[in-house]
């Protein structure tokens, strides 16, 4: 029977709401090394490659994935020097790739101690949508008895921020769910920004969820410390220059739809009768809510449905946004992650 890693990585992060898209991603690549039955090197580097690309073109946002895919491509291709017996390294590889799985939970912990000196008492944070490693660190700022307010946005796209107050007051910290437009409206009353990270690109910018890029901006113009949380494991090698490089980045990402209207249909007949003085005629008649689901619902075109398609699912923030990375490596300035990227890959 043919191992089908993509079923294998959909399951394990179905099974484990909490494991992350990379550890994910290497734990499927030990499985498949488990279940290979390539007899030379050769036969089994190229598996393992075909099997790193399967993974990330099996999803729309592939920039954590990709970290851990190609971490693990190159732990393999660097071990691959001087094996003496093909079967006893397969056997090495699998443990070590094991033990690096069951470690990766750690790091989780060891960000949020080194990330606990700054969340100050009394003090009022701004975060993004939903982050396993942020709502880490400040329910462990919380079980240290200091007391704080959390403001997070909804994260229209995927509801993250819902997710995050949910598990917030869970463990009894004041949090607001805000607007993503308001970001610039509760900025004055925020004493720190923290977000998480899809990936962290070799010159210490930042890919994160949509809206990350804005957050940095307004943080920099009022004059608020922007602390971005990641996992060495999401250092990605990468250099993007701009939004449009990024590898998510395609022609329909925020491209205009073109309009197909027949102006000689009959549908202009159901297209006057959806026009704004129909709808002011009928919301005279009906309640403030029904007025307003109405024009609500005859706002949502197929059009307007194509749009919300091609909108993009992260942005870059560069460098020069970011105050400092929490990391299990340590508390980084940006310019200092293309040293452990040198470390990690070379």
């Amino acid at each position: 029977m043919t191992f089908e890693i993509v079923a294998h990585y959909k399951k394990l992060l179905l099974d484990s709401p909490e494991l992350s898209m990379p550890v994910a991603a290497i734990e499927s690549l030990v499985e498949l090394i488990r279940h290979s039955k390539a007899t030379t090197m050769s036969e089994f580097m190229l598996s393992i490659k075909d099997a790193s690309q399967q993974l990330k073109s099996s999803v729309r946002n592939s920039i954590s994935l990709s970290a851990g895919c190609d971490l693990f491509v190159r732990f393999v291709t660097r071990n691959s020097q001087d094996v003496a017996d093909f079967e006893t390294w397969k056997g090495t590889l699998i443990s070590r790739g094991q033990r690096f799985v069951e470690k990766a939970d750690a790091c989780r912990y060891k960000i949020a101690e080194l990330g606990l000196p700054f969340i100050k008492d009394g003090s009022v944070v701004l975060i993004h949508a939903h982050s396993r490693v942020v709502s880490l660190l400040l329910q462990r700022a919380a079980e240290n008895h200091k007391r704080f307010k959390v403001f997070v946005t909804e994260s229209s796209q995927t509801q993250g921020g819902i997710r995050s107050a949910k598990v917030l007051r869970a463990a009894g910290i004041p949090t607001t769910i805000i607007l993503d437009a308001a970001v610039g409206y509760v900025i004055d009353k925020v004493d720190m920004v923290l977000v998480g990270a899809e990936g962290v690109v070799e010159n210490g910018g930042l890919i994160n969820q949509i809206g990350s890029y804005q957050m940095a901006i307004v943080a920099k113009a009022a004059n608020k410390p922007f602390y971005a949380v990641a996992e060495s494991y999401k250092f990605v090698r990468l250099f993007p220059l701009n939004q449009y490089d990024l590898p998510t980045y395609n022609a329909d990402t925020l491209s205009f739809q073109e309009l197909n209207i027949d102006y000689d249909s009959k549908s202009n007949d159901a297209a006057l009768a959806d026009s704004p003085t129909s709808l002011k005629k009928a919301s005279s008649t009906a309640s403030p809510s029904t007025a307003t689901s109405q024009t609500a619902l005859h706002m949502k075109t197929s059009e307007d449905q194509a749009s919300q398609g091609s909108n993009p699912l992260v942005d870059y923030t560069p460098p020069n946004y970011i105050t400092l990375l929490f990391t299990d490596l340590g508390v980084l300035t940006p310019s200092g992650v293309s040293d452990e990227l040198i470390k990690l890959y070379l």
